[in-house]
């Protein structure tokens, strides 16, 4: 783990989201073989991933009744319990999310009725990394909600030949039609083109590690994909208002999802910067003696102004942002580019990546600028819908008739004309 503290003019936003996509980049030649293996070989070549890469031999990737039946029995009933109520929480943020199909004459007595109509995919893919029980529930309940029939959850395998418990009963909660035990860049191939035990899916959705992310970019075209979304990140920005051990133990948070992971201090107090920088070290330092993991970096960046603290966030677009300032709500009306946004001091993206209901699958590596966060939406196609009487028609020919010709598209025009 490296911790830092510099200027916020020491660094270009734009420039280091930039490198977090390099990372991807690095990985393609490699993960690209995988993929063209599992399009041409399929269950053979997943097999032997799984293998490689999880260090089982598997007999067979789908997870039948008696390991769902075997994973509920060993669950602590207090955390089933948990998964249950952050199920209800999610299911009622996404319900919200539902668009209603429209139909109607737009000007009453005109002729011409428009609409829409919100049509839910057949098939989806969701990906779920091992041991997060809650990305099986944060992929498979908008899907459901947007009314997919079919949901197939790929998870890796253990060593024991087993899917994690957690995540399968979780899934199953969720209400994932099947569960098969195959991870990495294998599992997205096999979803995206198909495999004697795995069928097609229409989309693919979930993080994952770079391997993933990118597997997800190779096949994208063959398969739709929700978005980017590969090791985590947090900006926290901050005055001197803020409880220093909040952010600081936010940024550990973020930091503990491993060494791609980055967590990023921006703020207007030199006292709260140089506190967060103490805790940190220090927590580091106690966690790494007792036998942590690894931890990502951390960037505390000192600013002038509150001003300079959300053009850079605007500029960077991480994947979470937390405010916590004397005005949190002035400074979320001037973000533009954000994955999920926390406000005050009680708001730890650890709420919002369990049970307070919203999204945890989100854009990194600055995708944020142009894609949102996993929703019922990513479950839907949009179909427009036209209708017009004779009369409706007639109200619109001549304009129809005009600009088709100015396109030289003749029978355009007489498709109209020849209705009179």
């Amino acid at each position: 783990m490296r911790v830092k503290v510099l200027s916020i003019r020491e660094l270009d936003a734009a420039k280091l989201s930039l490198k977090r996509r390099s990372e991807i980049l690095k990985v393609m030649p490699n993960v690209r073989r995988i993929v063209e293996d599992v399009k041409r070989e399929g269950d053979a070549a997943v097999l032997r991933y799984a293998e490689r890469f999880d260090g089982v031999r598997l007999d067979k990737l789908e997870v039948d009744c008696e390991e769902i039946n075997e994973a509920k029995e060993n669950i602590d009933d207090e955390l089933l319990k948990s998964l249950e109520n952050a199920a209800k929480r999610i299911k009622r943020f996404h319900c919200r999310q539902r668009r209603a199909s429209w139909f109607e004459e737009l000007t009453s007595g005109e002729g011409i009725f428009l609409g829409e109509l919100f049509v839910p995919l057949s098939t989806v893919g969701a990906y779920v990394p091992a041991g997060y029980p809650s990305t099986a529930l944060m992929t498979v309940i908008p899907a459901k909600v947007a009314g997919v029939e079919n949901i197939m959850v790929c998870t890796p395998p253990r060593r024991d030949g087993k899917a994690d418990p957690l995540s399968v009963v979780a899934a199953e909660i969720a209400g994932a039609s099947k569960i098969y035990k195959v991870g990495g860049a294998q599992a997205i191939a096999a979803l995206a083109f198909g495999t004697k035990s795995i069928p097609k899916v229409e989309k693919i959705v979930g993080p994952g590690n770079v391997y993933v992310t990118a597997a997800k970019i190779l096949v994208q075209g063959d398969v739709e994909i929700d978005f980017p979304a590969g090791p985590s990140e947090v900006l926290i920005i901050a005055d001197d208002g803020a409880d220093a051990m909040h952010v600081a133990a936010d940024m550990l948070a973020q930091a503990e999802h491993g060494e791609n992971s980055l967590s990023l201090l921006l703020t207007t107090s030199e006292a709260l910067a140089k506190r967060v920088e103490e805790i940190v070290r220090a927590k580091v330092t106690q966690t790494e003696t007792e036998g942590g993991d690894g931890f990502g970096d951390v960037l505390i960046l000192s600013a002038e102004s509150l001003d300079e603290c959300i053009k850079f966030a605007n500029g960077y677009a991480a994947e979470h942002v937390e405010i916590m300032t004397e005005s949190p709500l002035e400074v979320l009306l001037k973000l533009r580019n954000a994955g999920a946004v926390f406000i005050g001091g009680y708001s730890p993206v650890a709420a919002g990546d369990y049970t307070s209901g919203a999204n945890h699958v989100l854009p990194t590596a600055g995708y944020a600028r142009v894609f949102s966060g996993l929703g019922v939406e990513h479950f839907m196609k949009r179909i427009s819908v036209q209708m017009l009487t004779k009369e409706g028609l007639a109200k619109i020919k001549d304009d129809v008739i005009k600009i088709a010709n100015a396109e030289h598209m003749r029978w355009h025009a007489k498709s109209v004309e020849v209705r009179f």
